[in-house]
């Protein structure tokens, strides 16, 4: 079995991480700032998803804030499974039924987003990335000085 030498690995897990989060951050920054959470829980209303208003502040926190820690690295086990239920839901309540393609409400761009968070939140964060850092941070370091047989 070929297995990638572990800096590919995690240079292909940091695009990933950055493809992801920034088209979450996108729609969660549009849920909160562009179109507003009002609006956007109106139109969740419209289309039937069921507490809009609470589903709408979900979506936004969720793709917002989630967003920018994938990017980062931060959490991204946990981020990766919110991520992934937010386009669960987006999938059960909006695009199930509508085939796949995108330019008639699809599915398609839940699914990779979706999946692709569950993912991340698997494989976790790579060496590039805050959770890394605070790994490295909390590992046990040897003592320092010479080493004395008692």
């Amino acid at each position: 079995m070929f297995v990638f030498p572990a800096q590919i690995r995690d240079a292909a897990i940091l695009i990933a991480r950055l493809g992801i989060g920034f088209i979450f951050l996108a729609h969660g920054w549009q849920k909160l700032f562009t179109v507003g959470v009002g609006p956007t829980a109106a139109g969740f209303r419209k289309i039937g998803v069921p507490l809009p208003t609470l589903s709408a502040w979900f979506a936004a926190l969720v793709e917002s804030i989630g967003g920018l820690f994938m990017i980062i690295g931060f959490l991204v086990p946990i981020v990766g499974v919110l991520l992934f239920l937010d386009m669960l839901g987006a999938f059960l309540t909006v695009h199930i039924g509508h085939g796949l393609f995108v330019g008639s409400g699809g599915s398609e761009l839940v699914i990779a987003l979706g999946v692709g968070s569950l993912l991340l939140a698997a494989v976790g964060a790579g060496l590039y990335s805050v959770d890394h850092a605070i790994a490295a941070n909390r590992a046990p370091h040897p003592p320092h000085g010479p080493k004395t047989i008692p």
